[in-house]
């Protein structure tokens, strides 16, 4: 029989474009819970992964001064989808990001960038711009040593090898080629789908509905970062095609979607099947979504709620929150990070150094339902003490009560 002052939890997280293998995947996991652990006085425990093709898979156990969870992390892959691309050349790489920019501008979502963010709108012209600066001064440095030299084969040569050699740079200092990769993925996802993530996809949502079905486990949560909640989106979108809503006497599956890429895909004018899945995931009783913003990372689409933006009718879901970055980090440590628009975006999926109303490590590993953290201003915080002892008792989490005790506190 299963102890009842257990909460037990499964979380299937999906990360953004980024070819992270498992292994630094989970070594980055494990450092950021020494963050959660200082912030929240708890302590956490972390098994190896168990890989497979679809999803690595490890056990954490979380525990504080009166309470104990035990969380199932399952991490869905698509490294390999991501690396495929990267190991392309980049004589195909820059000709099919330069149709991606092109795809999305004459589809119509840069202007809906424009409207919905107009930070998003540069976020999306910047690597296009950086290749503009690097062509132009390779062809000016080009042009100069062929004048130079009286020789139009050495130009074009010096031309040529300054191209290459300023895009490897900016590759490495700016994640120039990973930003083609992503927008060159995003054209593909929209115009044909990918069968490998299909397939992949279509697994994991059956998991999702046994697990549910079963009653294993107190909580099931879905987090989608970045792009990942496009593919989140997908995914709980089969679970719900495989009988996730006639499951009506059980809890609700909770989907976070953080940082989130939605609007990138749901805007361009041929996103027609995405669109179709956000309006399924946003209309299903058996889910509920909550959309995490913030002003300070340009990824994201801050304040925008998208199903308006994409022409779909609002259904109340998600429930759209506001994060402040500037709250989460060390005073310290906050100038540093403010300067790397990368790092500013996976604050939402990295540990926090103090207690905020967001924490992506007290939905994954805290005593409370996220349904709970979501609907209260302050997220946990008035719900745990210095000593990180929670202070409801008997604690909803740990009992199965869904009420929204803490919430209302």
């Amino acid at each position: 029989m299963a102890d009842s002052n257990v909460f037990r939890r499964r979380v299937y997280h999906i990360g953004g474009y980024d070819h992270a293998q498992p292994a630094v995947v989970h070594g980055r996991f494990v450092r950021e819970t020494r963050r959660f652990e200082r912030a929240w006085a708890a302590s956490v425990v972390s098994s190896e992964p168990t890989n497979s093709d679809d999803v690595s898979t490890w056990q954490v156990l979380t525990t504080g001064p009166n309470w104990r969870v035990e969380t199932e992390y399952c991490a869905i892959r698509w490294d390999d989808v991501v690396e495929a691309t990267n190991r392309r050349p980049i004589w195909w790489r820059i000709p099919q990001g330069l149709l991606a920019f092109v795809d999305f501008i004459v589809a119509g979502a840069l202007w809906g960038y424009l409207r919905a963010s107009w930070r998003y709108a540069m976020f999306f012209l910047y690597p296009f711009l950086i290749l503009a600066i690097i062509a132009a001064f390779s062809l000016a440095s080009g042009v100069a040593l062929a004048r130079a030299t009286d020789s139009s084969a050495i130009g074009a040569l010096a031309a040529i090898g300054a191209f290459l050699l300023l895009f490897l740079a900016a590759d490495r200092w700016v994640y120039l080629g990973l930003l083609f990769d992503d927008w060159i993925f995003a054209r593909q996802y929209i115009r044909r789908g990918d069968p490998i993530l299909e397939g992949r996809l279509r697994r994991v949502a059956a998991d999702i509905v046994e697990a549910r079905r079963s009653g294993s486990v107190d909580e099931i949560l879905v987090v989608g970062h970045s792009l990942g909640a496009v593919l989140a989106i997908d995914l709980i979108d089969h679970a719900i095609e495989l009988g996730l809503e006639e499951q009506d006497d059980r809890p609700r599956l909770t989907f976070l979607s953080v940082g989130s890429s939605t609007l990138k895909i749901g805007l361009h004018r041929a996103a027609r099947r995405f669109r179709a899945a956000v309006e399924r995931v946003s209309a299903c009783r058996a889910v509920f979504w909550a959309d995490y913003q913030a002003r300070s990372d340009v990824m994201n689409f801050y304040r925008a709620d998208p199903l308006p933006l994409m022409g779909l009718a609002a259904t109340g879901s998600p429930i759209i929150r506001s994060v402040s970055i500037r709250r989460m980090i060390d005073p310290a440590r906050y100038p540093r990070i403010r300067k790397n628009w990368y790092r500013m975006h996976c604050q939402f999926v990295r540990g926090n150094d103090r207690r905020a109303p967001y924490d992506y490590f007290m939905f994954v590993c805290g005593p409370l339902f996220a349904e709970q953290q979501v609907n209260a201003k302050e997220g946990a915080m008035q719900a745990l003490d210095a000593d990180g002892r929670f202070l409801v008792s008997p604690s909803p989490a740990l009992t199965g009560d869904h009420s929204t005790e803490v919430a209302k506190r």
